[in-house]
């Protein structure tokens, strides 16, 4: 390949794949450079090839004296300059992509068009500028594998944002030194009170996302555990209405006595006044576009996938061209999106088609949320696709769970809210109210195509009943009931705690979620988010000795200042430095405690151990 040879890279292979099918002009060759795939193709008369990497390809570490763990190295930790250096499994694509480099004069880095994408880009250029130093970079940015979308991307390369790499670096670097200090001490500190500390990679892990997401879990369960239920009471009639029975009950007594008096007073009276019978109609809006983490929340909620999985499985989809790019925190479609071509294209599927014909033909009118990351779309498919064919590509049912999703989702957002009629009926008797409420569906709206928001329909019979009206008794008892513990944190929630707190990005927010659980820190149990008793004891010997390390504020203002990096408006190395300076502090405070938390450690690591036991 002579001069004028132009090189893509891309973040995965089946992009790359993607990319040198939409852009050539003919044939398509496929050749294995170190066992990686690359595409090989001519366009506007010059040879072009497209590679693909697999996420990033350099990692931070520290130098290699660090490698054996003591307590006198830990507060050195925090002023090391950690080393970048080839991630162990990227060795093939850095040979490749540095191979190929030579054979060019132009690399375009069409990396993912977020801030890790733009990190890996700029790790590849250091990794090409090294082979060849003279070559030209570009970057393509798209929301979308689709033709149009890279086409246009192609015609319209900008240059990379060093800003946003920046950001990464610096995060990658402070979530090191974070993570491997307080990680070693709790470690160390365990074992020298006494306790075999086993588990993933035999450590006790702390991270700056991981842990504060874990307090916030746990932090639900013992407000539940420690939860006092308070008895109390409500009366419940029922009285007959045209031959049908219907149950109202008061608000909620406190004293057993009075309940009682009231269903002596019922009964003695026999009848119930109605003082109201009201229907009133409510529209129930359609959702807001979709970006990350609802996506996660509504996927857990309605479908019962993992946060990790479902998105996992959206960037699949996305990689094969079926929906835009799944990492984005934007709730307002662009108005260079062209919904009626979506529109069009899922009308064609069976699942859709009849209710994009019947309510979706005239002019579209897209519900609009209040946030924009200028950078990606809201989640909307690009392709539309029936149950076979994304089974046929995938294999797997979930995708075709998620896809249906997020296509119904896309196609509520342009619908007709839902017509609700909410009804009560109140009746009462020496002051003492009675009330009995339903809800009733007029018109189903967006409703059709998203039944996962359906709300649960209970009539009443308010066309049978008005104000004045008697209502004979039928029966009456005064019902015990208990004040119920909040329930535990359900992954849908946890997400949105997050969300509120700053607890990671979109992009990062499930990997916390499954860190803690694969460090066996809690569980997730039909989508509720239970601490063990390990994770329990971190939380706890951390709020008692180090609460900023649990506290999720910590966190978000630490994501606040790395957010600044990427506009350009903060020094990589001041927000660096000031966020090291309040973490050593916080070292410097839990340092003299180190035997009394290695002994707290240990003993729940030794009950942790007991009760596995106890189980066999």
């Amino acid at each position: 390949m002579g001069s004028g040879g132009k090189l893509v890279i891309a973040e995965k292979n089946s992009v790359a794949k993607a990319l040198a099918y939409y852009l050539a002009e003919s044939k398509v060759s496929v050749k294995n450079v170190y066992n990686v795939p690359s595409y090989w193709f001519r366009r506007d008369g010059d040879a072009w090839i497209s590679i693909g990497l697999r996420g990033h390809i350099m990692e931070f570490d520290f130098d290699k004296r660090y490698n054996k763990w003591t307590t006198a190295k830990i507060s050195e930790l925090f002023d090391e300059e950690p080393i970048l250096t080839i991630k162990q499994d990227s060795a093939k694509y850095v040979r490749a992509i540095s191979y190929l480099s030579k054979r060019v004069d132009h690399v375009i880095l069409a990396l993912d068009s977020d801030v890790e994408g733009e990190a890996i880009a700029f790790e590849a250029m250091m990794v090409i500028s090294n082979a060849n130093p003279s070559v030209r970079f570009s970057r393509a940015l798209f929301s979308a594998v689709t033709r149009d979308d890279i086409i246009k991307a192609f015609n319209e390369l900008t240059t990379p944002n060093p800003n946003y790499a920046r950001k990464v670096f610096t995060r990658m670097k402070l979530d090191l030194k974070l993570g491997a200090a307080f990680t070693r001490f709790l470690t160390l500190s365990a074992k020298d009170g006494g306790a075999e500390v086993q588990g993933r990679k035999g450590v006790l892990s702390y991270g700056p996302c991981q842990t504060p997401v874990l307090g916030l879990v746990v932090q639900r369960a013992l407000e539940r555990e420690n939860f006092k239920p308070t008895p109390y009471y409500v009366v419940e009639v029922t009285v007959d209405v045209d031959g049908e029975q219907l149950k109202l009950s008061t608000d909620r007594i406190d004293e057993e006595a009075r309940a009682r008096e009231i269903v002596e007073a019922v009964k003695s009276a026999g009848a119930l006044k109605v003082i109201e019978s009201v229907g009133e109609k409510v529209r129930m809006q359609p959702p807001k576009p979709l970006d990350t983490v609802e996506l996660e929340r509504r996927a857990s909620r309605f479908l019962n996938v993992r946060a990790k999985n479902a998105l996992d499985v959206a960037e699949d989809l996305y990689r094969y061209g079926l929906i835009s790019y799944p990492r984005t925190e934007t709730t307002i479609y662009p108005k260079t999106l062209d919904l009626r071509r979506i529109v069009r294209d899922l009308a064609k599927v069976k699942d859709y088609g009849d209710y994009v014909r019947a309510n979706l033909a005239g002019e579209l009118r897209p519900t609009s949320g209040g946030s924009s990351d200028n950078a990606h779309p809201p989640i909307h498919p690009t392709k539309g696709a029936s149950a076979w064919d994304v089974t046929r590509i995938f294999g797997k049912e979930t995708h075709w769970r998620i896809y249906d999703l997020i296509a119904r989702h896309f196609l509520a957002t342009l619908s007709k809210p839902a017509i609700v009629e909410r009804q009560r009926i109140v009746a009462g008797i020496d002051g003492v109210e009675f009330r009995a409420t339903g809800l009733v569906v007029l018109s189903r709206g967006y409703l059709e195509i998203y039944p996962f928001e359906s709300p649960r329909e209970v009539g009443l019979p308010i066309s049978k009943v008005s104000a004045g009206d008697e209502l004979r008794v039928l029966a009456a008892e005064a019902v015990r009931k208990k004040t119920q513990p909040p329930p535990y944190l359900s992954e849908a929630e946890l997400l949105r705690l997050m969300k509120q707190y700053g607890i990671g990005t979109d992009a990062t927010m499930q990997d916390h979620i499954h860190t803690n659980i694969e460090r066996n820190y809690f569980t997730v149990i039909k989508k509720q988010c239970i601490p063990t008793k390990l994770g329990k004891a971190v939380v706890s010997i951390l709020n008692e000795n180090a609460s900023a390390l649990v506290d999720p504020l910590f966190r978000s203002q630490m994501e606040r200042r790395l957010a600044l990096i990427g506009e350009g408006t903060a020094r990589p190395e001041t927000v660096h430095d000031e966020i090291i300076k309040e973490a050593s502090e916080v070292y410097d405070k839990i340092r003299p405690k180190y035997q009394d938390i290695g002994i707290q450690l240990a003993s729940a690591l030794r009950e942790r151990a007991k009760n596995r036991r106890g189980l066999r």
